[in-house]
């Protein structure tokens, strides 16, 4: 105990903190004394043990005071411990709480646990030997005081200063980064004008360009996005918002729907992420895509979202006959003798999901019939329709 001195538990510039542990108690020996409980402190340089209810009550032990450590498994009503073998104390030792100890060892009590974590920190620590590359006049100071000319950090209130200075930093990074993304959005809508002046000369000249080149600037149109994408801030989060994006929406989709006759070749989930893509950094949450598509109907757009039995969502045009689809789907499986859902997808360039609910319907419907193996499950034309 006489290595333990008083100290303000201050660390240095280049001494950092390593771990940190509450409820430890400290013994001189085997002895129990008044430091019952405390938080400990693991440096790179020494212990330091503060009071848990008074805090000036800060001492330390400098690491290179130490021989070497041990553990001490816990018992019965006892908690685990680390031995802590020290040399004899110098004789120029600063203040401490004792001045001279019968024992050449003390025992540090972990209480709350914690005690093999930091049992092998200190272990890394003391076979590092990280305080010997800093002189030794900027050790562990005690209570001299700070001394003029040299800044100091202190101990917890350190650490929350430098991670506060790294948040302002940060916060600075991110400022200048959207006056830079700023910049960048006013470009992005004279690009968007321009698009919109492509297309409209696509339209233009669409009997001389070729059907290649008109895919590659209509990839080109959707990468720019939409000019003025509809939001919270413009229009508020209730229904006013979904009505506006549901009329946004139609002209999104309608032309894409056209061009796939009538049925978007895409789930309501890859329609979200086309939509999101065209809108840029003014995304749209799941929930309110779906609260908009709801209001297509009822807002007489030229679209609509349709649920299959199976809940799979998709957007149709209003024009789109159920007729029509269930017949195309008889005549292609007719065509071929029988497809499975994933050889029908492959043939009208649609996904999966929605080829199966094609098929599906046109089973409801009477038109198909399926067999149900463990091959697959391939679909045949409803012989007892066609030949009765």
């Amino acid at each position: 105990m006489d290595h333990l001195v008083w100290t303000s538990g201050l660390l240095e510039i280049n001494e950092t903190l390593v771990i940190q542990q509450h409820g430890v108690r400290i013994y001189d020996g085997e002895e129990k004394i008044k430091f019952d409980a405390g938080t400990l402190l693991l440096s790179t340089h020494g212990l330091i043990w503060r009071d848990q209810k008074n805090h000036e009550c800060c001492m330390a032990i400098p690491l290179s005071h130490i021989v070497f450590i041990e553990e001490q498994a816990a018992g019965i009503g006892k908690s685990a411990k680390i031995v802590v073998h020290l040399y004899p104390a110098p004789p120029t030792k600063e203040p401490g709480p004792f001045q001279s100890s019968k024992n050449s060892y003390i025992k540090l009590s972990f209480k709350e646990h914690g005690q093999i974590e930091f049992y092998r920190r200190l272990s890394e620590e003391m076979t590092q030997r990280r305080w010997e590359n800093m002189p030794v006049s900027q050790s562990i100071q005690t209570n001299r005081g700070p001394q003029p000319g040299r800044v100091r950090a202190v101990g917890i209130v350190g650490i929350e200063r430098k991670l506060e200075e790294k948040r302002k930093e940060t916060d600075k990074n991110i400022s200048e980064a959207f006056e830079d993304l700023s910049k960048l959005m006013i470009k992005a809508k004279e690009m968007v004008e321009l698009s919109k002046s492509i297309a409209n000369k696509i339209k233009e000249t669409q009997g001389d360009i070729t059907e290649d080149e008109t895919i590659r600037f209509k990839s080109y149109l959707l990468s720019m996005g939409i000019a003025n994408p509809v939001t919270r801030e413009t229009y508020g989060s209730g229904t006013q918002y979904h009505m506006q994006l549901a009329k946004q929406l139609a002209g999104i989709l309608q032309v894409p729907l056209e061009e796939r006759g009538g049925i978007m070749s895409l789930t309501l989930t890859e329609v979200y992420c086309l939509v999101n893509r065209a809108r840029g950094m003014k995304l749209l949450s799941p929930e309110d895509l779906v609260n908009a598509c709801k209001m297509l109907e009822a807002l007489k757009l030229p679209l609509r979202l349709r649920v299959f039995d199976s809940s799979v969502m998709v957007i149709e045009l209003q024009s789109h006959k159920e007729e029509e689809m269930v017949a195309s789907a008889l005549e292609t499986v007719s065509e071929k003798g029988s497809l499975t859902s994933e050889e029908f997808a492959k043939l009208l360039g649609m996904s999966v999901l929605l080829a199966k609910e094609r098929l599906l319907l046109a089973e409801k419907m009477g038109h198909l019939c399926r067999d149900d193996s463990v091959e697959g499950l391939p679909f045949y034309p409803n012989l007892f329709m066609t030949q009765s």
